[in-house]
């Protein structure tokens, strides 16, 4: 890795904390989540708090994945300076690389307030290499996610951003089992949810912290997802780029 892409990775960490209610938000909202739904209904279950506190992990991963990646890109695109970092001779992949690993680093902070609820109030259990996969998982897992951001802002203005990313990700969030457990999930529901990407990570999350057995369809269409997610990317950036240079 560059020593550009780790200056660009410190700017953008350093805008973000300049401006921390975005990081704020993402981190408080999944712990006041486990506090109101799991901590008094579910914390007493070793297994189904475990499986929760996976969960709700995710679910604050996934928003600044899916709903801070995608404002920020289509931001990016609005500004002067996006286009005229296209023009340098190093081009755009030191800022785009400096972005992702911003996005990484805002998605695992944001699972530290859900561990310290999981850990003082309920009987969530794992062991510290089991954390360790969690959080790997954690971080493969908000690849799609953040593909999928890169489509949005590289398609959309920042205000459709915001509306796109919104409406993607609380139906992705309820379908995969993120704030329900699968099991008391309508039926029809059951039948769509193992073909989310939510899902799929969740299914891996449960599995690492929970010692469940992952359900093989999910894990396929997780793969699925990622695969024309990074296609679909792709094509948003080079359409953006011919769009603007053409």
């Amino acid at each position: 890795m560059s020593s550009l892409a780790l200056a660009h990775t410190r700017y953008l960490l350093l805008e973000q904390v300049r401006v921390p209610i975005g990081l704020i938000a993402g981190a408080l909202f999944p712990a006041i989540s486990m506090v109101a739904f799991v901590v008094p209904f579910a914390g007493q279950d070793p297994r189904a708090a475990t499986m929760a506190t996976g969960s709700l992990m995710f679910f604050g991963a996934m928003s600044g994945a899916l709903i801070g990646l995608s404002i920020t890109v289509a931001q990016d695109r609005e500004q002067p300076w996006s286009p005229y970092l296209r023009t340098l001779p190093a081009g755009p992949a030191a800022h785009f690389t400096g972005r992702i690993l911003a996005t990484l680093v805002t998605t695992v902070t944001s699972a530290v307030p859900v561990l310290v609820v999981g850990a003082l109030f309920t009987e969530a259990t794992f062991t510290a290499p089991q954390l360790l996969a969690g959080l790997g998982v954690l971080v493969a897992g908000t690849v799609p996610f953040m593909l999928l951001g890169l489509l949005i802002g590289y398609l959309t203005a920042a205000k459709g951003a915001i509306a796109v990313s919104q409406i993607l990700f609380f139906p992705l969030a309820i379908l995969g089992g993120l704030l329900l457990p699968p099991a008391i999930l309508p039926d029809f529901i059951q039948v769509v949810s193992p073909f989310t990407p939510t899902r799929g990570v969740a299914e891996l999350l449960w599995a690492v912290m929970a010692q469940t057995t992952p359900d093989p369809v999910a894990l396929v269409s997780l793969a699925v997802w990622t695969v024309l997610a990074a296609l679909a990317a792709g094509w948003a950036y080079r359409r953006d780029e011919g769009r603007r240079f053409s």
